[in-house]
C-alpha cells in the first residue's frame, strides 16, 4: 500500500519502521526533519501537503490533540490534502479530540479512522502491537493490511472513533494505576528487608503473571526509568486526557487521583523525561527509603 506517515517519534518511528519492512511505500513528514530521514528505506516529504498525493492511507501519531488539531485543520492540512485517502490517528488522544476530528473529516467528505495501539516502542518494532480500530467499516477495512504489519491482534471498537479513544484512555489508566500500585506494594516488602527481585518473582508466578507486572515490575526492581519507554510527562498528558473524558461521562476515577499526583511529583523532582514507571522510587522516597 501506499502509505504516508506523519509524527515519527518513538512510536511513530518504530511503526514506520515495521511498515517498510512488510512492502509498503511509506512517505514520511516531521516537524524535526532529521527524524524523518532517519527512517530507512521511507521517502521524506517536504510538507503535509507534499506527503498525502496518491496515498491509500495517511497515518497520524502525534503527541498531543493540540498536534493532531493543527496537522488536520491548519494550513495546508489533512482537511486540504488528504484527496482519497483515508487519514488513520494512531497516536493516544482524548474523546472530545477525535470527536472533532471525526466531525472535521465527515463535513469534508473524508474517510477517518481512530486507531490507538497497546505496547510499548519495542513492542512495535516487533510488529507485535494490539491496535484499536474504529470507524467506517471501509476506512477501517483499507487499513487491515497495515494492522497485519504492525499488529499481533485488532480489537474493533465499532463505528464511532472515540470509542477507540476511549478504549486507549481506559487501558492506560488501569496501566498506569497498576504501576502505581506496584510501587506502593514494592515499598512495603523493602521496609520489612525483603529483596525487591524476590517480590517480583512471587508477583509475576502467582496471580499476576501477566506482561504488565512483569515488564514494568522489572523497571522498579532495577530502577531502570532511563531510556524511557513511555514518559512521566506523556503519562501526565494522558491522566488529564482520561479525567477529561470521565469527567464527560460523569464517570468518577478515584485511583486516578491518585496516581496523577504521583506524575506530579516525579515530575517536579526532575523525572518528566523518565520511564513513567519512576512513580515507583517517588512512593519509595514518601516511605523514607530514597
Amino acid at each position: 500500500m501506499k502509505v504516508a506517515f506523519i509524527g515519527v517519534g518513538r512510536m511513530g518511528s518504530a511503526i514506520a519502521g515495521r511498515l517498510v519492512a512488510a512492502g509498503h511505500d511509506v512517505v514520511v513528514w516531521n516537524r524535526t526533519r532529521a527524524k524523518a530521514a532517519a527512517i530507512e528505506g521511507a521517502s521524506v516529504a517536504e510538507s503535509i501537503t507534499d506527503a498525502c498525493p496518491d496515498r491509500d492511507v495517511v497515518i497520524t501519531m502525534l503527541a498531543d490533540d493540540e498536534a493532531l488539531a493543527e496537522v488536520v485543520f491548519g494550513d495546508g492540512g489533512l482537511l486540504h490534502s488528504l484527496g482519497d485517502a483515508v487519514h488513520m490517528a494512531m497516536g493516544t488522544h482524548g474523546v472530545a479530540a477525535i470527536k472533532a476530528i471525526a466531525e472535521g473529516h465527515a463535513q469534508a467528505k473524508q474517510l477517518f479512522a481512530a486507531a490507538p495501539v497497546l505496547g510499548r516502542p519495542e513492542v512495535a518494532a516487533e510488529g507485535k502491537l494490539g491496535i484499536v480500530p474504529a470507524g467506517p467499516r471501509r476506512a477501517v477495512e483499507r487499513c487491515q493490511p497495515l494492522f497485519e504489519a504492525i499488529g499481533r491482534r485488532t480489537f474493533p471498537a465499532g463505528e464511532r472513533q472515540e470509542g477507540a479513544a476511549a478504549v486507549k484512555l481506559a487501558n492506560n489508566f488501569l496501566l498506569g494505576c497498576a504501576i502505581e500500585a506496584m510501587g506502593e506494594a514494592f515499598s512495603l516488602v523493602r521496609k520489612y528487608g525483603v529483596e525487591p527481585a524476590l517480590f517480583h518473582d512471587v508477583l509475576v508466578d502467582g496471580l499476576f503473571a501477566a506482561p504488565a507486572y512483569r515488564v514494568y515490575g522489572q523497571l522498579i526492581v532495577d530502577e531502570a526509568f532511563v531510556p524511557p519507554g513511555f514518559t512521566s510527562l506523556l503519562a501526565l498528558k494522558d491522566i488529564d486526557l482520561v479525567l477529561d473524558a470521565a469527567e464527560l461521562a460523569r464517570v468518577p476515577l478515584p485511583s486516578g487521583n491518585v496516581y496523577r499526583d504521583r506524575l506530579l511529583s516525579a515530575i517536579a523532582h526532575g523525572a518528566g523525561e523518565e520511564d513513567w514507571a519512576v512513580i515507583a522510587r517517588e512512593q519509595a522516597q514518601a516511605s523514607g527509603l530514597e
